[in-house]
């Protein structure tokens, strides 16, 4: 193959070269699907819903024994506190930003699937849960959870999206997150979760 490349015209061979590293990625890239399953030492993917960018910092089952997961409870009454046999707590901690130079309206639409399309929504998370994703306006330049906040300061650095999954779930992986965007509910993004 290299040999038939050598007889093509020097002025074509540079145009394949330039052609080749063009094609090799562009920061312009709108990306609406991704994984979050990705390989040690990888970023997770920023998925474009809308003109924000979201990315789920972890996600991940709770254990309500567990100091640190229990106070991402906090707030929950006792009825709802209460699982169903065969349910389970998963967290997933979310950051959204705005990179543009105008106010936007943040995503109060998400749902996780497994395989066997058992689908989950949030549950909604009263103001004692200073951990919560709150779906609000983000302001130009800014970001979800906003900095020197508890979310955004200690912890997985995301907002938390709070829901009850069965743990078959958890057997019927990989489960996929959509987010879609409240400007235009036609348009969403996914990615699989890293469970």
């Amino acid at each position: 193959m290299f040999s038939r490349l050598r007889k093509l015209p020097p002025v074509l061979l540079t145009v394949l070269a330039v052609l080749g590293v063009s094609a090799c990625g562009d920061s312009h890239t709108k990306v609406t699907t991704g994984t979050y399953a990705g390989e040690a030492g990888k970023a997770a993917p920023y998925l474009n819903v809308g003109p924000l960018l979201y990315q789920v910092q972890v996600s991940r089952q709770l254990n309500p024994a567990n100091s640190e997961d229990a106070s991402y409870l906090q707030g929950l009454s006792a009825s709802e506190r209460k699982l169903e046999p065969g349910q389970e707590w998963f967290a997933m901690f979310i950051l959204v930003l705005n990179n543009t130079s105008q106010a936007h309206v943040d995503a109060n639409s998400f749902t996780i699937t497994d395989t066997q399309n058992n689908t989950y929504v949030p549950l909604a998370l009263g103001e004692a849960n200073q951990y919560a994703y709150r779906p609000g306006l983000v302001a130009a330049k800014g970001q979800v959870p906003k900095l020197g906040t508890v979310p955004a300061d200690f912890g997985p650095q995301g907002a938390l999206l709070l829901f009850k999954i069965q743990v078959v779930s958890l057997d019927n992986r990989p489960m996929e997150v959509k987010i879609t965007n409240p400007e235009n509910p036609a348009e969403s993004a996914s990615a699989i979760l890293d469970v």
